[in-house]
């Protein structure tokens, strides 16, 4: 398994600096621009080293997106607040939303070159989700929790935000403020 104790030290060295390259050529150059060929030019290494560690371009996508997913798994589980624990909910929700976001860029473009398939019923899907409906019972939100975090995961998604950067002008602050704005209107208490 990728990452985990049993890969081999110089196996694992090359793995993260492969995805290194790839990362680099995405935000440098984006999605578009990473093959197999660049990856294993960036990284000194020669393209079949690419292709036995990933399998396919789509294959090396998906090796980013995951690791990219990891980071923040770890950040908003471990890491300080207020993105980690010991911050009120509603402000970890507001953290969580901004990182999602500072990755938008990259993942994007990723998450469409990676032909991804079912992402609402994959692991990161729902480890966001769980994230987020745990951080809402605890702000006590009224309302269905499940169908509120599907909701409030969607004002996340890549694609819809690079179309409003890219399309419609907004910048990453803008979409920021209006996810906190969201997190702050449905942890609202109910009014009586």
């Amino acid at each position: 398994m990728p990452g985990s104790s049993h890969e081999r030290s110089d196996a694992a060295r090359n793995r993260q600096l492969l995805l290194d390259a790839a990362e680099t050529l995405v935000r440098e150059q984006g999605a578009d621009a990473v093959t197999m060929d660049a990856v294993a030019k960036l990284a000194g290494v020669g393209k079949g080293t690419v292709f036995r560690r990933f399998g396919s371009r789509a294959g090396l996508m998906l090796a980013l997106l995951d690791q990219s997913d990891q980071k923040l798994q770890w950040a908003y589980m471990f890491g300080p607040p207020p993105l980690g624990p010991g911050a009120p909910a509603v402000e970890r929700l507001i953290a969580f939303g901004r990182a999602r976001l500072a990755l938008v860029e990259v993942e994007g473009d990723v998450r469409k070159n990676a032909n991804i398939g079912g992402q609402y019923g994959g692991p990161p899907y729902n480890i966001a989700k769980t994230h987020v409906s745990l951080l809402l019972r605890e702000a006590r939100c009224p309302g269905d929790i499940s169908l509120t975090a599907d909701t409030l995961l969607a004002t996340l998604d890549a694609a819809l935000v690079l179309h409003q950067i890219r399309a419609l002008g907004y910048t990453l602050d803008q979409v920021g403020d209006h996810w906190e704005t969201l997190v702050r209107q449905v942890t609202a208490p109910a009014e009586r």
